[in-house]
């Protein structure tokens, strides 16, 4: 018998291969052994340093003994086999048929995507897919040295691997920590951690809250094939009753996902409450994008009581757009709804429409670029009262609007011998506004407009002999919109940014419902600073001159007299991780009308943000108080095991924590513990303060637990 022969049947032992006919169409088998012989015509022996290899599977051995008679190979060991897919098979002997479908071994342990561990006093193979294990100790943990215990361990009498369904079968187990007993189950089952959506429930977490007392949610999962899965997780402690769910399916061209639950608590009495949170997207013929969001709540406060989510305004769209080189095309249809205490859905735009379209053109005998573009935009409220001018409370409020904004720009720019740059727009807007149910404006209206912007920028770059780069560009711009302001209402444009972004735009408010007019005067400077040691600086100081003062734009907004604020905008970087971003809008005395600012720090031990907002009373947005706030997290990892993290949100117009919140984890290669504490403190939009403690403890190494091969301890010898 050829050597080759011996080896394939060796390897017809491993797992890799189910069946006879798989393997005599495979490519040539190699064994290579110290020494090998044939005794008595019948049985061939391969002794010292053996090995195999068969199509990506390695077989180790100290002997190797073939008998023709029987048709059996023994194995002596230490044996070792390892598959393609990582799986490792370890023994002492093994009394084996040559396609392994049927055998037995001695001292078995296997190690599943090496993670798993199971060591049997014997195994046996029945029909090429069954491992059946006897008397077994499981376990991810590392365990090093004969008197070692491992963190956890289940020990079960029987243990059955089924290869093809990847699934871990246990009689009589009995869930250990640290050696002592803390469970027993007569049945169990668990996917083997190479199935990655198995059916079966996940893993469980405590939770305790004030509000709805200690509880435990139970995740079970059930995947429908490839494509979809449904998670139904129970929730239940002395105060609620509650079903989560989540479902999930990947499409072709998309995939949706929607979550919600349902609840009977004691908060509020024999009411069904509840949430549903939809969203999808899909790639359309064309190139056109859809994509959709659908949020739904029963009560205003569920979101709140379960700690769901902070939204107080809950926004469902649906949306269809295009992007091309040279075309946008887009429409939305959106639906509102407000949780708010002080506001009323029947007064709130609930529901509003738009579509539109832009394209852009660079015709050869003109020169520049030629832009044309429309859109179409509609709100409606569900209240059919209309404001009047003798209304002293405007929250009785039914107006709805529609308008149709279409604009025809060029623009081109140039350059001088000695890089002054020079740029021209010149706009021409046509505008129709219709309005219902608003006594105090015109029901239509239509303006045409024409505006023209000429800039003028002179940018500076030096670069050091160190290779650092520093960049001095002071821009002006000079503005003219003309016409007057259409008596329509302000309804979209009510809340205005004055940024980086807007500083030289023709408009500043973020709709078409407000144009800006008259003569403006906008000057900037920008500085920018790039290290050879890698930090990045940038600094933006701006302003705006106007002929007019502007009765729309509110103190806040920084463009409320004929002059505006200065706006001050600076960003850091740093090689280390560290990035600060502050932004601020100071009028002639120093004085803050608004503020922001970011400070991020993140490297292989911290990660941390941190953040503060400054906002002035403005009763023109409904502020009668001014609003200040930090808010702060971070994550830090103490030791490669263990790490922790932490929030805050204080309110300091108000002197007061407005959130706190604490996280604890460790995490090795078999366990991962998480434990969170979170405390909402009474304020306008949480009416109810409340502390939720959540606990979850996974057991790695199990498709239910995830992977943790990357925290993979050596032993010492």
């Amino acid at each position: 018998m050829r050597l080759s022969t011996l080896a394939l049947c060796a390897l017809l032992a491993l797992p890799s291969l189910p069946n006879a006919q798989e393997a005599s169409t495979a490519a040539p088998a190699l064994l290579v052994a110290d020494s090998v012989f044939v005794e008595s015509q019948d049985r061939l022996v391969a002794t010292g340093n053996v090995e195999a290899l068969h199509d990506g599977t390695h077989l180790t051995a100290t002997q190797i003994i073939y008998d023709r008679a029987t048709d059996t190979l023994e194995i002596i060991g230490p044996i070792r086999i390892v598959d393609p897919q990582g799986t490792i098979l370890v023994a002492d002997y093994a009394t084996l048929d040559q396609e392994f479908k049927n055998g037995l071994l001695k001292g078995a342990r296997m190690v599943l995507d090496q993670q798993l561990q199971l060591a049997a006093v014997e195994a046996r193979r029945a029909n090429g897919r069954y491992t059946q294990l006897s008397k077994v100790a499981v376990t991810s943990c590392q365990v090093c040295g004969d008197q070692a215990v491992p963190l956890w361990q289940i020990r079960a009498k029987q243990v059955v691997h089924d290869q093809q369904e990847r699934q871990l079968y246990f009689d009589e187990a009995q869930l250990r920590v640290l050696d002592v007993p803390i469970m027993y189950l007569p049945h169990l089952r668990l996917p083997d951690p190479t199935l990655k959506r198995a059916r079966g429930f996940l893993v469980p977490s405590l939770r305790s809250s004030t509000l709805l007392g200690a509880g435990i949610r139970v995740p079970y999962f059930i995947p429908f094939g490839d494509h979809k899965d449904l998670t139904l997780t129970p929730y239940l402690s002395p105060k609620t009753r509650t079903l989560e769910f989540r479902y999930r399916q990947a499409f072709a061209n998309g995939d949706i996902n929607i979550a919600g639950a349902a609840s009977y608590d004691t908060l509020i009495s024999n009411v069904l409450r509840g949430y549903v949170f939809a969203d999808g997207q899909f790639n359309l013929p064309k190139d056109y994008k859809l994509s959709f969001s659908a949020n739904a709540v029963l009560d205003a406060s569920y979101l709140n009581d379960y700690n769901i989510s902070d939204q107080d305004r809950l926004q469902s769209r649906i949306g269809v757009e295009r992007v091309k080189p040279l075309e946008y095309s887009w429409a939305e249809l959106t639906h509102f709804e407000t949780l708010r205490a002080l506001e009323d859905n029947d007064t709130q735009p609930a529901i509003a429409l738009s579509f539109g379209r832009e394209k852009r053109f660079f015709p050869s005998m003109l020169g520049g670029e030629l832009r044309v573009g429309a859109e179409v935009h509609g709100h409606y409220r569900y209240s059919s009262i209309p404001i009047d001018s003798a209304d002293l409370d405007l929250v009785v409020d039914g107006r709805d609007v529609a308008r149709f904004n279409g604009e025809i720009s060029w623009r081109d720019r140039w350059t001088s011998g000695f890089g002054l740059q020079a740029g021209v727009s010149t706009h021409l807007w046509l505008d129709h506004y219709v309005t219902r149910q608003d006594n105090t404006s015109d029901d239509n209206v239509t303006r045409l407009t024409p505006g023209v912007a000429v800039d003028l920028r002179w940018p500076f770059q030096s670069r050091s002999g160190n290779g650092g780069r520093t960049l001095l560009e002071p821009i002006v711009q000079y503005g003219w919109v003309g016409g007057d302001r259409p008596k329509n209402p302000n309804d979209e444009s009510t809340r205005v940014e004055f940024d980086e972004g807007n500083l030289l735009s023709l408009s500043r408010f973020p709709a078409a419902d407000r144009r800006e007019h008259g003569h403006q005067l906008a000057a900037g400077l920008r500085w920018r600073h790039i290290s050879p040691q890698g930090w990045d600086a940038a600094l933006t100081l701006g302003r705006v001159w106007r002929q007019d003062q502007d009765p729309d734009f509110s103190r806040s907004s920084g463009l409320q007299g004929k002059d505006s604020d200065w706006l001050v905008s600076g960003q850091f970087t740093h090689p280390s991780g560290l990035t600060l971003s502050a932004r601020g809008l100071l009028d002639d005395t120093g004085r803050t009308n608004k503020a922001e600012a970011s400070a991020a720090w993140s490297n292989d031990r911290l990660d941390l943000t941190a953040s503060y907002l400054l906002l002035v009373a403005d009763s023109a947005e409904e502020r009668d108080r001014a609003q200040s706030e930090w808010t702060f997290d971070s994550t830090i990892r103490m030791t490669q095991h263990w790490s922790s993290s932490y929030e805050a949100r204080y309110d300091l117009a108000d002197q007061r924590l407005d959130r706190l919140g604490l996280g604890l984890q460790y995490r090795n290669e078999c366990v991962q513990v998480d434990f969170k504490a979170t405390r909402k403190y009474a304020s306008a939009t949480n009416l109810e303060p409340s502390t939720d403690f959540d606990l979850t403890v996974a057991l790695k190494g199990f498709s239910t637990g995830g992977s943790a091969k990357e925290y993979r301890r050596t032993c010492a010898h």
